[in-house]
């Protein structure tokens, strides 16, 4: 399992550590991932993601991981999100078509 956030993308850095002599090491800078569940009203159920915490603070202000997905443009999201969306899409349409 890669070390990529799965709603905003977001992956490992690299970089330097600097001692105080001005030596450089490098290093990797690891994005906070979390194991989570989110409730999609939607679909009815939770699905689980691993998410980073500013990935997390992102879809609550957003209002949700349905509005989150809806509003946000398919260039901006990474393929396991845009296969969440298509699913949210796909759901939405059917229940527009019984309705109607």
């Amino acid at each position: 399992m890669s070390r990529r956030c799965q709603i905003t993308g977001k992956g490992v850095l690299t970089g330097n550590n600097v001692s105080h002599a001005n030596n450089k090491n490098r290093r990797r800078f690891l994005p906070n991932l979390q194991e989570t569940s989110l409730m999609s009203d939607i679909l009815g159920h939770q699905v689980r993601l691993r998410a980073t915490a500013h990935g997390l603070r992102t879809v609550e202000h957003n209002g949700g991981l349905d509005n989150f997905l809806l509003n946000t443009p398919n260039r901006k999201l990474p393929e396991e999100a845009l296969a969440i969306k298509r699913r949210i899409l796909r759901v939405q349409d059917k229940k527009v078509a019984t309705s109607a």
